[in-house]
């Protein structure tokens, strides 16, 4: 059976069969979605809010409950796209604001300008530099060690379940 799922702030409306998680949905939207494990639960590049319907998802597993732990932009009704299985009608999602950044030079290339969105670590999730102000030289310095093997990182964090 097909299930929709309202994409919010873009209102689109989405069919994905029963069963299939929430990441599904937002690759078939073409949204700009990391998920740098693969959908393993791992790296929280695919962190989303459930505005409505929780009830109507897959329960979290630990894995899911772990990695949702170390993200500080969690809240109370987040989860990560790729565990949340679309089980009734009735799921609104909602992505959090934000830029993913993967490396230094990300962050390079916008010296000068504002941030239009907060600029957020793709692992942890913690915001590097805040809407509104300004990336500066000594922005990048407070970042200069962003650069790291994704690969590595997830490896080691698979370990550790």
């Amino acid at each position: 059976m097909v299930k929709r799922v309202r994409l919010d702030p873009i209102a689109q409306v989405s069919e994905i069969a029963t069963n299939s998680n929430l990441l599904s949905v937002l690759l078939q939207e073409d949204l700009n979605v990391l998920k740098e494990c693969g959908g393993r639960g791992l790296c929280a590049t695919c962190h989303v809010y459930v505005k409505e319907g929780m009830e109507s998802l897959s329960g979290l597993t630990k894995r899911e409950q772990r990695t949702l732990e170390v993200i500080t932009t969690c809240k109370p009704n987040s989860r990560l796209a790729c565990q949340a299985r679309v089980l009734g009608e009735g799921v609104v999602v909602e992505l959090p604001a934000g830029m993913y950044v993967n490396a230094f030079k990300d962050i390079e290339a916008l010296v000068g300008r504002r941030a239009e969105q907060p600029l957020l670590h793709p692992v942890t999730g913690i915001t590097l530099v805040q809407e509104g102000k300004l990336i500066t030289r000594s922005v990048l310095e407070s970042v200069k060690g962003l650069d790291f093997d994704i690969q590595q990182m997830l490896a080691q964090s698979s370990q550790e379940f």
